[in-house]
């Protein structure tokens, strides 16, 4: 049981802390929803190029079947330095976030198209949103690999879950963010600042369910 809870805590700390800043431009594309774009384009979209980075980071799951634990456990210094990195150039970022006024009643005067899933996944206006979710998420793969890298498979089953639920918790929250855009920098400013210690914190979980704190004197004696 407590594995179980353990598991998804990483999960959700994971989902988190590589997936916040997509309810930025969520929110933004959600806020140009006419007749031809619509909500379904957004989503989908959304769950392709996310699946295109967790596709792109399997490999460091598979290698961990060959390379002993202890080794792999290193990895946790990349979520360590991502996180570090942010937290040192956060206050020279600056973020502009892209929010619409929307009126409800107006939109009742579009005629919408209908359009099949499987035409909807055909539609390049779907993967323009794909596109944006991989541009994004360039600091993700860098996350997952370690990450993938150091999980059983039931406990990766598990992670992954975690992070297409919260995915879809996003686009949940930033097609109502539409709706009332004055939140979405507060989220934005907020969140920014307490994702860094999650990464953080990943990578020394990572370090410390390795048991690779075991590798340190015989670094410390192979520098010498």
């Amino acid at each position: 049981m407590n594995w179980l809870m353990n598991t998804l805590i990483i999960g959700f700390s994971a989902a988190v802390a590589t997936t916040f800043d997509d309810n930025i431009y969520l929110t933004a594309f959600f806020g140009k929803i006419n007749r031809t774009f619509r909500p379904k384009h957004i989503i989908l979209g959304e769950y392709v190029g996310f699946s295109v980075l967790v596709f792109a980071s399997l490999p460091g799951y598979f290698g961990s079947l060959i390379i002993p634990e202890i080794w792999i456990g290193l990895l946790g210094f990349l979520p360590i330095l991502i996180g570090i990195t942010h937290l040192i150039s956060r206050e020279d970022e600056q973020y502009t976030v892209q929010t619409v006024s929307v009126k409800l009643p107006s939109r009742t005067k579009f005629k919408y198209q209908n359009q099949s899933l499987w035409k909807t996944i055909k539609d390049p206006q779907t993967y323009r949103v794909s596109a944006a979710t991989i541009a994004n998420g360039g600091n993700n793969i860098g996350i997952y690999v370690p990450l993938f890298a150091s999980s059983s498979f039931h406990s990766l089953s598990i992670i992954l879950f975690v992070c297409y639920l919260t995915v879809g918790l996003w686009c949940f929250l930033s097609f109502h963010l539409t709706r009332n855009p004055l939140m979405t920098p507060v989220l934005t400013r907020y969140g920014r600042k307490i994702f860094p210690f999650i990464l953080i914190w990943l990578g020394l979980t990572i370090l410390i369910e390795n048991k690779t704190y075991q590798l340190l004197p015989n670094i410390a004696v192979f520098s010498n």
